[in-house]
C-alpha cells in the first residue's frame, strides 16, 4: 500500500536528551528525523512527539522541536506510546496510515508499532529514522515489525508516497529542498 498524504500523521518516539547519545549511529539518525519533521511540517502532516519519562530522560532535543513546530507532544510512562492512552483519532486529525520514527525500535517503537497495528492503523517503520542501543536489537526489531505487518520504509520513499506526482503543487519546492 502506498501513503497517502491525507490520511498520514508522523509519530516521533522519544528523541530525547539523555537517550539519544546512547543510541548507536546517533547523529545520523537525528539528521533523518529532522529531514522527516521539517517534511512534514511543510506538507502539513500531523505529527505527534512522545516523550518518555521525560523528568528522567529529558525533553525532546530541541532540533526536533524547532522542526515540526507543529508538533503535538505526549508524555507517557508505558513504552508503547499507544498504550498511554494519549493516542486517539483525534491526536492523529483521522489519519489511519502512522508513519513512526525515534527510539528505541526493539522497545518503545516495536511496542508502539504492534499496538498500532492491533488497533486498526496502517503502521510504516522508517528503517533510516529508528535506532536502538545495539545492532542487533534494531536487526531483531526490524525483522519482528516486519513479520507482523508493518511497513518497513526509507524517508525518501515517504516524501515521493506524500507528493504522489511531480504535478503535486510542492513538487519542485520539496524536490529542490529535500531531494536534490
Amino acid at each position: 500500500m502506498l501513503l497517502d498524504s491525507q490520511h498520514s500523521a508522523l509519530l516521533i518516539i522519544d528523541l530525547q536528551t539523555r537517550l539519544l547519545p546512547a543510541i548507536a549511529d546517533n547523529e545520523p539518525l537525528l539528521a533523518n528525523n529532522l529531514w522527516l519533521a521539517e517534511l512534514a511540517h511543510d506538507l502539513a502532516i500531523p505529527t505527534v512527539i512522545s516523550e518518555h519519562c521525560a523528568d528522567n530522560i529529558g525533553s525532546t532535543t530541541a532540533e526536533i522541536i524547532a522542526a515540526a513546530p507543529q508538533a503535538k507532544i505526549v508524555h507517557k510512562q508505558t513504552f508503547s506510546v499507544f498504550a498511554a492512552g494519549v493516542l486517539t483519532p483525534e491526536t492523529f486529525h483521522q489519519a489511519n496510515q502512522i508513519i513512526i520514527t525515534g527510539i528505541e525500535a526493539h522497545i518503545c517503537v516495536l511496542q508502539t508499532a504492534l499496538d498500532l497495528r492491533k488497533n486498526g492503523y496502517e503502521v510504516f517503520v522508517v528503517a533510516d529514522a529508528v535506532g536502538s542501543r545495539r545492532s542487533k536489537d534494531l536487526e531483531l526489531a526490524m525483522q519482528r515489525l516486519q513479520a507482523h505487518g508493518c511497513e518497513i520504509v526509507s524517508r525518501e520513499m515517504i516524501a515521493f508516497e506524500w507528493l504522489g506526482s511531480a504535478n503535486h503543487p510542492k513538487f519542485k519546492e520539496i524536490h529542490k529542498k529535500y531531494i536534490r
